[in-house]
């Protein structure tokens, strides 16, 4: 554990939160500041509970639209579309940049999208 602030290691418990979710406080005793286990996460700073960003991003796996999500959680579609977003973008962040090399193999894909009901305009192009 370490300060998110100036990474110092010099750091002490501040009891704990108690909005949503019981999360353990600290104080960095470098510089002073407060945190806790969710500050900088793609978590911290909101009121959902951690329980509830969990099983958005779970049911987000299972492809669930943002209305059925909604549902299950029994929230309203914006705070939902909001959360998928943040969850998004949040992996997209921390998403490895991809350098390929060597030989490159791809399979030919055909896309047919802006065609649909007009199978004669796809057959013209070939």
């Amino acid at each position: 554990m370490k300060c998110p602030h100036c990474e110092s290691v010099e750091i002490k418990r501040n009891g704990h939160s108690h909005k949503g979710d019981p999360c353990q406080k600290y104080v960095c005793k470098r510089c002073g500041k407060n945190f806790d286990d969710l500050t900088g996460t793609v978590f911290s700073n909101h009121h959902q509970a951690l329980k509830v960003w969990v099983l958005c991003l779970h049911f987000m796996g299972l492809n669930l639209s943002n209305s059925q999500i909604s549902r299950e959680l029994g929230l309203c579609e914006s705070s939902v579309f909001e959360m998928a977003t943040t969850l998004r973008e949040g992996v997209e962040q921390k998403a490895p940049d991809v350098k390929l090399s060597g030989v490159v193999e791809m399979d030919e894909v055909y896309i047919v999208a802006g065609h649909k009901g007009h199978p004669d305009a796809v057959k013209k192009r070939a």
